[in-house]
């Protein structure tokens, strides 16, 4: 043979290599996977199709990455079925994966509401699973195309690079969302081809967009944040909100927008906590001269305030301007014309049923050796570094029941 063909001109096989476990997809809870796994002994092959592992984990939190939270429950996450993820996250825990990190002597700090962040860069963490690999003798190909997965005696994964089988194969290619950074949905192609069911799907954690008629107002205020309440589907979520020129965004936004569905309606608190019409009586008596949008504006920020009411003194503002007042800013509302797609969504809402897997062990029910884990199950966080414990603990369980 001369230049990889054979006698008949035609190209060779490429060759074919057996591991215990195959895990596609390079990352957060791919990685974990095989390090759980090789950490038992098992020979892992780890692949991507991205030329670098763990590409969401490096733009996540701002380039620190937002590893866990502290505070992580079964309650922090969107599931048909709410008590699926209770096992997995009680057996890998915020402080196991804590452990971890201390073990590599990454310096972190705990920001808001129990959300943990490297001090450095998220490359940390992204290092710190890459020699946990190593020294668990994984081995990783990146930029890999797939060309197909089957199952026979055992799974056969065929790649541009090669072709391997294992006993197991776990897929952990994440879903829909950011496909600029490598997101497809081959994860649940794969499981439809071995007749999985998969709950439907939408873009979570993402800006919504104001409806047409609105949008100049939204647009006006642009890059205004302000401290909010946020409610949809009966959650309440009290961060902060971001006008942006589509609509709104913003950690309380965010949050809501996994649990909104379309035609659902959005409703949020301007001024939470705040007796308005007890702040404008007051300002009445004390400030009569002053213009009613600054007295507004000791409430919220000044451009919010100016778009809100009338230029004129509080001496001629009535009983019922304040009351108007007090309703527009506690019972804003709006039913968001979609939002900004998987493009600008952080994360899917929906996946693999998790009717179809063991929630102890993330195994297929009906497909031996077929594991699911991460994103690309219908198991979804809230914002601040749940989805990330819960990629560490999907994989944890996968890797820990994998054998040869």
């Amino acid at each position: 043979m001369c230049g990889g063909l054979s006698a008949k001109g035609l190209k060779a096989p490429l060759p074919v290599t057996h591991f215990d476990t195959i895990i596609i997809g390079a990352g957060a809870a791919g990685l974990m996977c095989a390090i759980t796994a090789g950490s038992r002994g098992l020979r892992v092959l780890l692949l991507d199709h991205n030329s670098q592992v763990g590409s969401k984990i490096l733009i996540s939190g701002g380039g620190r990455c937002n590893f866990t939270n502290t505070g992580t429950s079964p309650e922090n996450f969107i599931s048909a079925n709410a008590h699926f993820a209770r096992s997995a996250l009680s057996r890998f825990t915020p402080a196991d994966f804590l452990a971890l990190v201390t073990k590599h002597k990454i310096a972190w700090h705990e920001k808001t509401l129990g959300q943990l962040f490297c001090d450095g860069s998220a490359r940390q963490i992204v290092a710190m699973l890459l020699a946990e690999c190593e020294a668990q003798a994984v081995t990783i190909k990146v930029g890999v195309k797939i060309t197909d997965v089957r199952k026979a005696d055992h799974f056969r994964v065929d790649t541009s690079t090669g072709n391997y089988t294992a006993a197991n194969l776990v897929l952990a290619t994440g879903s829909l969302s950011i496909p600029k950074m490598g997101a497809t949905g081959f994860a649940h192609d794969v499981a439809r081809k071995f007749e999985l069911k998969i709950t439907a799907c939408k873009p979570g954690l993402v800006p919504v967009r104001a409806p047409e008629q609105e949008l100049p107002f939204y647009a006006a205020l642009s890059g205004l944040s302000l401290k909010a309440t946020a409610t949809a589907a009966k959650m309440i979520f009290a961060e902060n909100i971001l006008f942006t020129h589509r609509g709104l965004s913003g950690p309380a936004i965010l949050q809501a927008s996994s649990y909104l569905d379309h035609g659902d309606r959005l409703h949020l608190d301007l001024a939470p906590g705040v007796d308005v019409a007890n702040h404008f009586k007051q300002r009445k008596r004390d400030r009569s001269q002053a213009e009613f949008k600054t007295i507004l504006s000791e409430i919220v920020p000044q451009r919010l305030a100016s778009a809100l009411v009338p230029q004129k003194p509080m001496t001629d503002v009535t009983i019922a301007d304040i009351e108007r007042l007090e309703t527009t800013l506690h019972r804003w509302s709006l039913i968001p014309d979609g939002t900004e797609g998987y493009a600008k969504a952080e994360v899917t809402v929906g996946g693999v049923d998790t009717a179809e897997l063991s929630s102890k062990t993330m195994a297929a029910k009906k497909i031996p050796g077929l594991y699911i884990i991460g994103e690309a199950v219908d198991v979804t966080g809230w914002l601040g570094g749940y989805n990330f414990q819960w990629a560490w603990a999907s994989g944890v369980a996968a890797g820990s029941d994998v054998s040869a």
